[in-house]
């Protein structure tokens, strides 16, 4: 049986997503349902696709993901089911499976049409959950909907090049859960203008000068533990989705924060790098 993944802005408090499983569990006892998150920022489409974008393709093709984010049915925001990249993806159309799979053309969608469904305040269950389970038993997605021609597309900010070369122009996309902050520079795009050049990245008030492929990666291991930079040190590395980031070393949002708060960045904040 294909997995059903959840994404939603509904966090832990409340019942939402226990239901949500509970009432796949009861239409299909046998069902894998992985949790992907459920801390998204409310309506924070931009943040959900850097979620689901790093994460669906370590899923086997035919996986079905529930985006249940700024998931109400409007006249402007009606609900879909869309294959693409061999995955089944059901949401609203508000853009974010563009967001997702950015460079992939969808192979089907449709505007879903249950039989009997109602609008009401809780659409990823009366709605989505229907869709999933359908698809989970080997339907189709033309059974369930009618072909859908106008999806929405959005585009993240992209990276700019600017001074013929010598700097790049980037964004923060997204806040981890301790706070380190992700930018839109990939490793591609900086290998592809550095070409062998010093440089430096500027972030606010701060500067660094190397970037690493790991968070211990700027730490002299021999020298003595209290002469060498360790906890709490600015570090920038391209993380796992090759993506430069920005942390705080073994930071604590609880206590003394992360890169986040102690650079005074958030979401769509520039950093620069500039070539030497």
């Amino acid at each position: 049986m294909p997995i059903i993944t959840l994404t939603t802005d509904f966090g832990l408090k409340d019942h939402f997503v226990g239901t949500i499983k509970g009432t796949i569990y009861k239409e299909l006892r046998e069902a894998v349902i992985v949790d992907i998150s459920h801390q998204v920022n409310p309506f924070h489409i931009q943040e959900c696709a850097y979620l689901l974008k790093n994460a669906y393709k370590a899923f086997p093709e035919g996986t079905i993901h529930i985006v249940g984010v700024d998931s109400e049915r409007t006249p402007e925001n009606t609900h879909l089911a869309v294959k693409v990249d061999g995955h089944y993806f059901i949401t609203a159309d508000n853009g974010v499976v563009s967001l997702i799979v950015e460079e992939v053309k969808p192979e089907k969608v449709v505007e879903i049409s249950l039989p009997g469904s109602v609008q009401d305040a809780f659409p990823v269950l009366s709605v989505f959950v229907p869709a999933a389970c359908h698809l989970a038993r080997g339907g189709t997605l033309e059974v369930i909907g009618k072909p859908f021609a106008r999806l929405r597309h959005y585009k993240e900010f992209a990276p700019r090049v600017a001074n013929d070369g010598d700097t790049i122009i980037g964004s923060v996309i997204y806040l981890d859960n301790y706070g380190n902050v992700v930018t839109n520079i990939e490793r591609g795009l900086f290998d592809a203008y550095r070409k062998g050049r010093k440089f430096t990245l500027e972030a606010r008030n701060q500067k660094v000068s190397a970037i690493y492929d790991r968070y211990s990666g700027f730490i002299n291991f021999d020298l003595e533990r209290s002469q060498r930079r360790g906890p709490g040190d600015l570090v920038a590395l391209f993380n796992s989705s090759g993506y430069l980031e920005l942390a705080i070393y073994k930071s604590n949002l609880n206590t003394v924060g992360g890169a986040a708060t102690l650079l005074g960045l958030d979401y769509r904040d520039t950093v620069l790098i500039n070539f030497h």
